[in-house]
This record gives C-alpha cells, structure tokens and sequence, in this order.
C-alpha cells in the first residue's frame, strides 16, 4: 500500500476508535501522531532495505509486529508518562494498521505474503535483483484492484476528516499565522 492508503486506513481507524471512546472527534495533536505513526514502518524498512542493504525487504524489521508491538507498547508507556497516552495510542493505531494493511493481499491468494508480520521467525523472500525503484513499484500498480481501493479509501477519510473539522491542520495554521505578517 502507498502512504496515502495507509494515511487513509490509520485514519479511519483512529476516527471510529475515538468517537467510540470519547464520543468527539479526534484531537489535532494526535492526528498527527497517528499520520507519523501510520508511515512509522516504511520510513524505517524502506532506506533499510533499499539504500543500506541491511535487511533483506522493505517490509521486514518495522512491519513485523514481533517489533511493532513492544515498540507500540514502550511509546504509550512513554507519552502516559507524560500524560499523553492518546498519543501513544495513536501512534500504534497508525503503526499497528499499517503492517497489518500490507498482509491484507495474501488473504485473496495473491503473490504477496504475509511473513512479515513475523520476521525474522518467519522467513521473507530476499530482494533477487536489487530494490525496486519507485517509478517501477508505480507502475506495477496502476491496474491493481489494491492500489485503486486506496483512492476509495481515501475519499471516506477525507469526508470524516472534514467531518471531524480537519484535526491535526490547527498546528499548521498556528505556525502560518505567526509567520505571516498581519495586515494593516
């Protein structure tokens, strides 16, 4: 999945979470926690894997949850530390929904595999010439049902993120409205 699916999937998980929890939408903070969170794995597994060579995939080491899950764990008892559980709920909602969004393929039968959700005590499959480039993983996908479910996925969070008041942009226009000179 691209970063914008799985944006959309963290998203949406995190809405529904919140409103049942606390019957409000979500907070902008943890918004963007969660936004960070829901790319966590790709940020670490793909110049991993792709520049450094270190691990033999870019889903191996952060997808797999036999990491993900203490480091879910040890980020929530950090931010409840500091009385920000939420955050740390947020981050493993992203982080968690991620992973698991990428085995989602093997369920219907296609090559993709699920063994990353437990590397390196499942084995995956090494890289046979080198790391893909991205234009390549691109066009590989434009006729793929997955890679179009995405956009759909996207259209339903847009319309709850405008629904829930575009959490996680009030930082932003903070910070724009301190560096903009007031009229007048």
């Amino acid at each position: 999945m691209w970063p914008l699916g799985h944006a959309a999937v963290a998203y949406l998980c995190y809405t529904v979470a919140t409103r049942a929890r606390f019957d409000a939408p979500p907070a902008h903070i943890p918004v963007l926690v969660l936004v960070f969170g829901s790319q966590f794995p790709d940020l670490v597994d793909k110049p991993l894997a792709w520049y450094l060579g270190v691990i033999p995939t870019g889903r191996t080491l952060a997808h797999s949850l036999l990491v993900l899950a203490p480091l879910s764990i040890a980020v929530y008892a950090l931010a409840s530390r500091y009385g920000r559980s939420e955050y740390g709920i947020a981050f493993a909602i992203g982080a968690l929904s991620h992973s698991l969004v990428d085995a989602l393929p093997a369920l219907w039968g296609d090559t993709a595999s699920a063994e990353h959700l437990l590397w390196p005590v499942t084995p995956v499959e090494p890289y046979e010439t080198g790391a893909p480039s991205v234009l390549q993983l691109f066009q590989d996908s434009l006729g793929d049902p997955y890679f179009l479910s995405e956009f759909v996925l996207a259209a339903i969070a847009f319309v709850l993120w405008r629904r829930d008041g575009y959490p996680g942009l009030e930082p932003f226009r903070a910070a724009l409205a301190r560096v903009r000179p007031t009229p007048g």
